[in-house]
C-alpha cells in the first residue's frame, strides 16, 4: 500500500531554470541549468540569471527556438528535500541536461 504525502509536501517551493549564456569560442549560446529554492517563478528566474552572469553574458534574444531564460519545471517540497536544496538557495547545475532534477 502507498503512503500519501502530506499536502504541504506537494507545494511548489522552487524551480529548475535554464539560462542561455554566451561562451567565448562557442558559435551559439549554451544553456546552463540552475536549481532555485524560490516558489515565485519570476524570482527564481532572476536568481538564476544572477548566477549565470558569473559564467558569462546572458543571451539577449532567443536561440534555436529557446528563450534566453526559461523556468523548465517546478520543484515540490519533498523533491527539494530529496535533492538537498533549501528554500532561498540557488545552485548551478552545469550545462549538461540535469536528468536527476528533471525526471521525464
Amino acid at each position: 500500500m502507498f503512503r500519501q504525502r502530506p499536502d504541504s509536501d506537494l507545494l511548489v517551493e522552487g524551480w529548475v531554470v535554464g539560462v542561455m549564456v554566451e561562451i567565448v569560442g562557442e558559435r551559439l549560446p549554451v544553456r546552463h541549468y540552475f536549481a532555485v529554492g524560490r516558489p515565485d517563478r519570476a524570482q527564481a528566474e532572476w536568481a538564476a540569471v544572477d548566477l549565470a552572469m558569473q559564467t558569462g553574458p546572458v543571451a539577449s534574444s532567443p536561440s534555436g527556438g529557446r528563450e534566453p531564460v526559461e523556468a523548465l519545471r517546478e520543484l515540490v517540497a519533498y523533491r527539494m528535500r530529496e535533492l538537498g536544496l533549501k528554500i532561498g538557495e540557488s545552485r548551478a547545475l552545469g550545462d549538461k541536461f540535469p536528468r536527476r532534477w528533471l525526471p521525464s
